[in-house]
C-alpha cells in the first residue's frame, strides 16, 4: 500500500491510505476507546485506526459482510489491510471519506493536543435524549442502525494523563465536539432538537505513559482543557465542512433553521403551490437560493425556531407562542419582500391567516413577502 505521511510529532505519526487513516504511537501510550476489541482502557496499543467501512447509503452487501465476520473478525480483516497487528490496535468505523479527514493542533506551553476527526451527519445526527430506534437485550439487538452518519475523533495529547484525566478527557472532547454541532445549528434526525452527536459516534484518546509531566485535569477550566475541547471542535467543524458541505455561511437559509420543524425545500414548494399563483411560484423557484438564503430572511427564520423551542422546553408560555412567533414570522416576509415598513401589515396578515405552528407560519410569511416584494404597498 502506498501511504501519505499526514503529521509528525514526537509521539506519533499519522498516516492515510485510500480508506484508511493510521495513527502509530511512537512510545507507550494510555489509551481509551471505543474499539470492539481492544476497547475501553488499554496500556498495550500501539496503532489507532479509521476507516471508511460502507458507503454511507444502499450498501447493504458491504453490511452483510460485517455483520457475518463479527466484531473481533472484522476487526481483524481492518488490521490486516492497514498491515498493523490487531492486538495492538484499536479500529473505528464509519460510511465517511478519509479523503474528508480533518486535522486539529493546539499548542500552549509546550502541550499539544492533536484531534483527527471524520464526520457526517446527514442522516444519523440524534440528540442525547431523543427517542432510540434500537433495543440490546440478553437476545441481541433487535434493529442495526444505519452508519451513514458518523463523527469518530482520534484525540493525541503529548503529556501523561492520570487515569481519571483521561476519562475526564472524554468528557471535555465531547462536548466540543457538540459544540461544533450547536454552531452549525446542525438538527437532531430523531427529534425538533438540535443535535448532539450521531447515533454511531466513536473515539480514541491516547496520553504517553511516562511518569514526568503527569498532568491530573482536563476539565475545561485548565489550559488543557481548553486545547481539547478547541482541537476536537475545529476538526469536527472542519470535517463537517468537506463531508457534507456544512461552510457556517451555508446554513443561513430557511431551510436548515426551520427544517427541524417541517420547513424543507419539498415541503416548502408543495405548500406554497396552494397560495401563490403560477408566475410568483415561478419565479421563486428560479430564484430560491437568492430569496430564501438571504441573511435577513435566515435571522427571522432561526427567531422563529428559537421561539418555537422555547416554548418546547418552557422557557416561555404556551399563551406567548402564537404572539411570539407572528412576530418572528412577520420579519421573515419583511425580509423576502425586502419591505421592512410593511412589517405591521404581515403581522396582521399572519394574525388573520389562523396559523399556529412554525411551518404553516413560515409558508404564509414567504407568501406574503414574495407576492408584495415587486408589488408597491
Amino acid at each position: 500500500m502506498h501511504w501519505e505521511t499526514l503529521a509528525v510529532h514526537p509521539e506519533f505519526e499519522l498516516r492515510r491510505s485510500g480508506r484508511l487513516v493510521v495513527a502509530e504511537l511512537r512510545e507507550p501510550h494510555r489509551v481509551i476507546s471505543t474499539s470492539a476489541r481492544n476497547g475501553g482502557q488499554r496500556d498495550d496499543l500501539r496503532f489507532l485506526v479509521n476507516h471508511q467501512s460502507c458507503e454511507g447509503a444502499g450498501h447493504e452487501e458491504r453490511h452483510a459482510d460485517i455483520m457475518a465476520a463479527g466484531e473481533e473478525g472484522y476487526h481483524d480483516l481492518v488490521c490486516a489491510e492497514a498491515d498493523v497487528p490487531p492486538e495492538r490496535s484499536a479500529t473505528m468505523g464509519t460510511a465517511a471519506s478519509m479523503h474528508y479527514l480533518a486535522v486539529a493542533t493546539e499548542v500552549d506551553a509546550g502541550t499539544a493536543v492533536t484531534a483527527v476527526v471524520t464526520g457526517g451527519v446527514s442522516t444519523n445526527a440524534t440528540c442525547a435524549g431523543d427517542p432510540a430506534r434500537w433495543r440490546e437485550t440478553t437476545g441481541g439487538v433487535e434493529r442495526t442502525p444505519s452508519v451513514a452518519g458518523t463523527i469518530n475523533i482520534m484525540l493525541l495529547v503529548s503529556v501523561p494523563l492520570t487515569t481519571n484525566a483521561l476519562a475526564r478527557t472524554v468528557v471535555t472532547m465531547t462536548e466540543g465536539k457538540s459544540a461544533a454541532l450547536q454552531r452549525l445549528a446542525i438538527p437532531s434526525r430523531q427529534s425538533a432538537d438540535l443535535a448532539t452527536g450521531t447515533g454511531t459516534d466513536q473515539y480514541c484518546v491516547a496520553a504517553p505513559l511516562r511518569s514526568a509531566g503527569l498532568r491530573t485535569s482536563t476539565s475545561p477550566h485548565v489550559k488543557l482543557g481548553e486545547l481539547i475541547g478547541r482541537a476536537a471542535r475545529s476538526a469536527t467543524l472542519e470535517a463537517l465542512r468537506w463531508q457534507n458541505g456544512l461552510e457556517p455561511s451555508y446554513t443561513r437559509g430557511v431551510f436548515h433553521a426551520l427544517g427541524r420543524y417541517g420547513v424543507t425545500e419539498q415541503t416548502l414548494f408543495a405548500d406554497l403551490a396552494t397560495v401563490l399563483d403560477e408566475r410568483d411560484l415561478t419565479l421563486l423557484r428560479r430564484n430560491s437560493m437568492a430569496a430564501l438564503f438571504d441573511p435577513l430572511a435566515g435571522a427571522a427564520a432561526y427567531a422563529l425556531a428559537t421561539v418555537c423551542d422555547r416554548v418546547r422546553h418552557g422557557a416561555l408560555p404556551d399563551l406567548v407562542q402564537r404572539e411570539a412567533a407572528v412576530q418572528q414570522a412577520a420579519s421573515l416576509a419583511a425580509s423576502i419582500a425586502g419591505q421592512p415598513e410593511r412589517w405591521p401589515e404581515f403581522r396582521a396578515r399572519l394574525h388573520e391567516s389562523g396559523g399556529v405552528d412554525a411551518r404553516s407560519l413560515a409558508v404564509t410569511a414567504v407568501a406574503l413577502g414574495w407576492a408584495r416584494k415587486w408589488r408597491p404597498a
